[in-house]
């Protein structure tokens, strides 16, 4: 995939299963937002092909057939923030609703016990009313994905969920993403806590200035895997080995923690 001269992602060749957990790791720039971004159908490869559920990327084009093959949970969430929550939510059903229908959701919010059962799912539900502008960040983001409920695609993607939150709502997040998608979705998300990827994601995809380091089963990553993926040349006082190792969440990369 490249954006004019800068290859951002360099050819790679990977299968995701349907029901798969997968978590896209690596250093800042590795080009793991444009992988998400490929399988959303939200950037055309400039070479190779991206097939989602069987669709390629031309297929994906429809609203439709995205809306229904894939959904993805932005870091910035994409919510309007002066609507009511619930019309946030019920923005997952637009694919499925005429025009007219649409519109008169804004006055008079259709199909409303839908999005409060998908709200309840994420622990808001008392929000469903409240202006969307005046809850807090967290709050924001589980409407985001009450919204994807409400979608109910085959795959959802998650481009660095807990990248604002602090450890413990981070972990909660991670839970709450991995309940959704259950057993019958698959679930992709690019994250920088490594930690809570190989506690809670079946599937480790190690991308590095744009190209595939390594794909293995969590439970086969190494310390010395972690390591090469984060390790940055530095010759500096601050590295006392010649080295620098990145942490995420005031946590070591290269220390994986014991699966529950």
């Amino acid at each position: 995939m490249r954006f004019g001269d800068v290859e951002a992602l360099a050819p790679l060749d990977l299968t995701v299963q349907a029901g798969q957990r997968v978590a896209v790791v690596g250093p800042s720039g590795a080009g793991k937002t444009t992988f998400l971004y490929l399988m959303a159908g939200i950037h055309a490869p400039t070479s190779g092909t991206v097939r989602v559920g069987g669709l390629s990327v031309r297929e994906l084009a429809d609203v439709r057939r995205r809306a229904a093959a894939v959904g993805i949970m932005h870091q910035q969430f994409d919510l309007v923030p002066s609507l009511a929550v619930v019309h946030n939510v019920l923005a997952g059903r637009l694919r499925e609703w005429s025009l007219w229908r649409s519109l008169l959701s804004l006055i008079v919010p259709q199909e409303s016990e839908r999005a409060r059962e998908a709200l309840r799912r994420v622990g808001i539900e008392d929000k469903i009313f409240e202006r969307t502008a005046n809850l807090s960040g967290g709050e924001q983001q589980r409407v985001a994905l009450a919204r994807l409920l409400v979608q109910a695609p085959r795959a959802i993607l998650a481009d660095e969920p807990v990248s604002s939150l602090d450890p413990t709502r981070a972990e909660a997040m991670v839970r709450l993403l991995v309940e959704v998608a259950g057993t019958d979705r698959t679930l992709v998300a690019s994250m920088h806590a490594v930690p809570l990827a190989l506690q809670y994601f079946d599937r480790i995809v190690a991308l590095r200035d744009g190209a595939l380091l390594f794909d293995r089963p969590s439970r086969d990553v190494a310390p010395a895997d972690l390591e090469a993926l984060y390790e940055i040349d530095d010759a500096g006082p601050a590295a006392s080995d010649g080295r620098r190792r990145d942490r995420a969440g005031g946590q070591s990369m290269v220390r994986p923690p014991e699966a529950r």
